[in-house]
């Protein structure tokens, strides 16, 4: 149905209004009355690329990691226990992979399922980064 339309990719919002002055007419109110609301996000055309989000999800890690690795220079000495330093990555780490997850939910209505199994990814990955950190975190 929409085809027809060639929509770019994009992030897009319906009913779509010009400015905040629109959005108070009586004509927009009908429009998001009588819907339909949404928020969609329309991909380029063709088979999406594994190699490309693999690699973006890659720098992704380095940088979350990175983060993590700072937090526990900042925080902890040379020589600290696996725990302490399993610990300052993990929540930093949780809180680069899942924590601004929840804004879509707040904000954009994403399901909460789809936000809970999120989060549990970021924790798991959190966990094993957090692990790898105590694991050669220099003695």
């Amino acid at each position: 149905a929409l085809r027809p339309f060639n929509i770019p990719p994009g992030d897009y919002m319906l009913p779509h209004c010009n400015d905040m002055k629109e959005m108070r007419t009586p004509e927009y109110q009908k429009k998001l009355t009588d819907g339909p609301v949404a928020i969609m996000t329309v991909l380029p055309n063709g088979m999406m690329s594994m190699g490309r989000s693999l690699g973006l999800w890659f720098v992704y890690c380095l940088v979350m990691s990175t983060f993590g690795a700072y937090v526990a220079g900042r925080a902890l000495r040379v020589g600290s226990d696996y725990l302490h330093v399993f610990r300052f990555v993990g929540v930093a780490m949780f809180l680069g992979f899942a924590g601004g997850l929840w804004q879509m939910n707040i904000w954009y209505h994403r399901s909460f399922g789809t936000t809970l199994r999120s989060t549990i990814d970021g924790l798991i990955y959190a966990c094993l980064a957090a692990g790898v950190f105590g694991w050669l975190w220099p003695r």
